[in-house]
């Protein structure tokens, strides 16, 4: 393979810190590299150095002549007073850049009808202002691109779009990308490669993140590491990749034979049996009820917009339950209204007398009230155990398990960074002892490694957990069933059950939506070139339609029914007695038969989805 750019003896150092100590690597034809380290480590000083916007102290980069390098930061510095249109085609006319495939790919994908055309880039919010900046880096060509943190702000279907594009940007063995992201799922889909960044200097290995978690712990076996917690959980991640979707543990970048004899001891990240006795215990069987709950908001015009209409789901305990859906669909106004928050307009929602919600929110809420004081004077005023998986923590050993350093316990929480606050905010709610856990968007913040350790925390949480993310890893990591919010015909929101989990759940948004109209939704925009003469193929109409609504709408409640009664079979395997085996084969049975019917309502709800949207 070509030899693209490459760096010599990198040394970079600020007054308190050496950052790379004669770091030395290449980037050739073909490389698709993720970048993970520890937050501060210097990932992303790394791509600012390959791509030329910093000079190191001493060493050099070079490039081979003639390529082109493009970098996405994160701090989305768009030029003040451009339009979006200028920014992704450099204002060019329709008829000069429709022609262009992966023009117009990059359109629908990351513009489409979410983002104003002919808008300022001031009046975009920080989701629109990522996505121009993505599509205005990938309507070019580039030899190598530097992605820093490009999933920021995108939705699941958005990082779906975006690892597809990347796979297919340029053909095999040429080309190359460095990205640095938390994000592990993107990681595994787009990379071959791995470099990780620690202690001034850059270790590489084969394949992407699974295989990296495999080399890394068979690094710490041969070092004869003292770090053992460390290694453990590394082993546990390993274990949990392994077992995981079959998509990910049939890569052939798995060394399969030496992954097995690794984790043969290890056992499941989660014993559900166990957690689910104990949730049982905490919190009775009546947790939280929605009944027929819809929340509208007053519209401008006088009226009301209704974001959520007509949900009946009882949340059962120990249920571990991730809730996808677009921005905007209601995610957080259905945690309002579980948590208690945001009541409801319509219907109601009845919680058990013996729950205690706790909410991780994306604003860091409840650091204000301490931010003047010093961590482990926080600390120090809580409990002064905690037990995860069946071993006691000090608030000082929880602490180091989410990464803090003994000289950081002298810190004034306001001192604190992003991810350190993160981490700090979900230690003090699990020393408050919620049996009920609300995280909305808990990766915000945080480095692979402290996921990885957050993550590990909730496997041993005995309670009912409730998960809004984009990340798709984190939702497969950490929960054991998957809803979505999808808008119905009137537009209000709808929760709906996801047997087939994140996969299932882009299949419906594709079969669901209708075509993306693209620019085309800004006045006096382009609009996407298609056959000329063209029609839309005749669907169901009059009768036939309302049959076929109707039939749905009879669906939708059955797997209401169906999710309920699963859920039910699943407590009652919690607590049955484990010594009978005959009567737990037959709630095996029931529970089987349970799950194939809702199967086969999903297969239905799709073919009725389908021709109504014709």
């Amino acid at each position: 393979m070509a030899h693209l750019l490459g760096a010599e003896s990198l040394h970079l150092e600020y007054p308190s810190k050496v950052v790379f100590e004669g770091v030395t690597l290449g980037v050739e034809e073909g490389d698709r590299i993720g970048v993970v380290g520890r937050n501060g480590d210097g990932k992303s000083t790394l791509l600012r150095l390959l791509a030329g916007r910093q000079e190191p102290d001493a060493g050099r980069v070079t490039r081979r002549g003639g390529i082109t390098v493009g970098m996405l930061d994160q701090a989305d510095d768009l030029p003040h007073g451009a339009t979006v249109s200028q920014l992704v085609v450099d204002g060019r006319a329709e008829h000069e850049w429709a022609g262009d495939a992966r023009i117009r790919d990059v359109i629908d994908g990351l513009i489409g009808g979410d983002v104003p055309w002919d808008a300022p880039v001031e009046q975009l919010s920080g989701g629109q202002r990522r996505r121009v900046a993505l599509a205005a880096l990938l309507t070019h060509e580039r030899d190598v691109l530097f992605l820093d943190e490009p999933t920021n702000h995108l939705d699941v279907e958005g990082v779906a779009w975006l690892a597809r594009h990347l796979r297919s940007r340029w053909p095999v063995n040429q080309g190359a990308l460095v990205v640095v992201t938390h994000d592990r799922w993107f990681l595994d889909e787009v990379s071959t490669r791995t470099w990780e960044v620690h202690d001034g200097i850059v270790e590489p290995f084969e394949g992407g993140y699974a295989a990296y978690i495999l080399q890394r712990v068979e690094r710490d076996r041969q070092a004869a590491s003292s770090e053992v917690r460390r290694r453990n959980l590394l082993r546990k991640e390993l274990a949990w990749l392994r077992r995981g979707a079959p998509a990910r543990t049939s890569k052939p970048k798995f060394r399969l034979d030496a992954a097995a004899a690794l984790i043969s001891d290890v056992p499941p990240p989660r014993d559900s049996v166990a957690l689910a006795k104990l949730a049982v215990a905490r919190l009775g069987k009546d947790v939280v009820d929605l009944l027929d709950a819809g929340v509208a908001y007053p519209d401008p015009a006088g009226g009301e917009r209704v974001v959520l209409r007509d949900l009946e789901w009882r949340i059962a305990p120990g249920e571990r339950t991730g809730i996808l859906g677009v921005n905007g669909a209601g995610k957080s106004t259905l945690l309002g209204l579980i948590a208690g928050t945001i009541p409801p307009s319509t219907g109601r929602v009845k919680r058990g007398k013996t729950v205690r919600i706790a909410v991780l929110d994306q604003r860091l809420t409840g650091l204000d009230e301490i931010r003047d004081d010093r961590v482990s004077d926080v600390v120090g005023r809580l409990r002064t155990s905690y037990s995860s998986g069946g071993v006691e923590l000090t608030p000082g050993q929880l602490l180091e398990r989410l990464g803090f350093r003994s000289a950081q316990l002298s810190t004034p929480v306001r001192d604190l960074s992003g991810g350190q606050k993160r981490r700090l905010q979900l230690l003090l709610i699990l020393l408050s002892e919620p049996n009920v856990l609300i995280l909305d968007e808990p990766t915000n913040d945080l480095d692979t490694d402290m996921l990885a350790a957050m993550e590990d925390l909730l496997d041993s949480w005995p309670g009912t957990l409730l998960v809004v993310s984009h990340d798709r890893y984190l939702i497969e990591r950490v929960t054991d069933q998957q809803y979505a919010i999808l808008p119905g015909a009137d537009g209000a929101g709808r929760l709906r059950h996801l047997p087939g989990g994140v996969e299932e759940y882009l299949r419906l948004r594709a079969a669901r939506a209708p075509a993306r109209p693209g620019p085309a939704a800004a006045p006096g925009g382009p609009r996407s070139a298609g056959p000329a003469g063209a029609e839309q193929p005749a669907g169901l109409s009059g009768a036939a339609r309302r049959e076929a609504e109707k039939e749905l709408a009879s669906i939708d409640r059955r797997l209401a029914k169906s999710a309920e009664a699963i859920r039910a079979k699943h407590v009652e395997l919690a607590e049955h007695d484990p010594a009978d085996y005959v009567g737990l084969g037959a709630l095996h049975g029931e529970l089987g038969a349970l799950e194939a019917d809702a199967a086969a309502l999903e297969e239905r709800w799709l073919e009725l989805s389908e021709s109504l949207e014709t």
